[in-house]
């Protein structure tokens, strides 16, 4: 049996690599169409599914990935759209990677792994935090071997702070993103040798696009690891820079605003927004067609 990262890196050659991110806040959708709804938990429920289906509908998306942030913010009610909306994906036949970013000692590591990888929130890959050492890393990659199930690591990320830590030098030589991406390949080797007849690891690293200086770095250093790549789009980084993270064991590259916020820079739809009279159709139909964008500008370097 397959674990999850198997799984998308087929689907991601399958497809192409764009993993749609339905990061939504509630300040995304039109007041014409918030305001028709009970609470703007229940808005960004059908927002998603309006532009799930609508991109599925193309083929455009290998994947999609939910920001805990946006649902946690919204209370109760917004967990709970984030579990229905983790369940949609899933039920769509899509592999969904909850982006949660848990690091903690062992014990609340091993509570979190369980929420995410069982009951009301399970789903089928998470990102993780190394930074309280490596060994808050073990139940997390310990439940993805017993449970098929997938883990992206933080190694380098696409924010403009990420040097504030990551591109630290260290006395013993190095960078601390090179010691974590180390440790990380020895993760990597050990938990493949666990599904000898697959073609990657169940554990991956999240590498951002928005560092050109070290995404040749990045993928000759580490050849054998499955990338989650942000970054691409609303966030500066480009298809070209993609294309060198997107080689060897190749990866997936999200994009979120730029495709749920579509609507904004879509000419066809600038009369319907200045009147406020745009559908949700209409937000699904503009995502639809930036997805198929994002899809056409990677496949050109890759």
């Amino acid at each position: 049996m397959k674990h999850e990262m198997q799984i998308l890196q087929e689907a991601a050659r399958r497809f192409g690599p764009l993993c749609v991110g339905l990061d939504t806040d509630p300040s995304y959708i039109p007041q014409n169409i918030l305001k028709g709804f009970r609470s703007p938990a229940e808005a960004v429920l059908a927002y998603n599914k309006a532009i799930l289906e609508r991109v599925v509908r193309d083929g455009s998306a290998c994947c999609f990935k939910i920001q805990a942030a946006y649902y946690e913010a919204m209370g109760l009610q917004g967990m709970d759209v984030f579990a229905q909306t983790v369940r949609a994906v899933r039920d769509a036949g899509f592999v969904a990677i909850s982006d949660v970013k848990r690091g903690d000692i062992a014990a609340s590591a091993q509570a979190y792994a369980r929420a995410h990888f069982s009951g009301d929130f399970e789903t089928d890959i998470i990102t993780v935090n190394p930074y309280m050492g490596f060994d808050t890393l073990e139940p997390f990659t310990q439940m993805c071997v017993a449970q098929k199930k997938g883990v992206f690591v933080l190694l380098r990320t696409s924010n403009p702070g990420a040097a504030d830590i990551e591109q630290k030098d260290l006395a013993q030589g190095g960078r601390v993103l090179d010691c974590v991406g180390a440790e990380l390949n020895r993760i990597v080797e050990k938990t493949q040798s666990d599904f000898p007849e697959q073609t990657c690891s169940c554990v991956g690293a999240v590498v951002g696009c928005t560092h050109k200086d070290d995404a040749e770095f990045l993928r000759k250093a580490y050849p054998k690891i499955f990338f989650l790549i942000p970054g691409y789009g609303a966030q500066g980084g480009d298809a070209e820079i993609c294309a060198t993270l997107l080689r060897e064991a190749g990866g997936v590259v999200n994009s979120s605003r730029g495709i749920l916020c579509a609507y904004k820079k879509d000419s066809s739809l600038s009369e319907k927004l200045a009147s406020d009279s745009l559908t949700m159709e209409d937000i699904a139909e503009s995502a639809a067609r930036a997805a198929v964008a994002s899809k056409k500008d990677l496949a050109r370097f890759v």
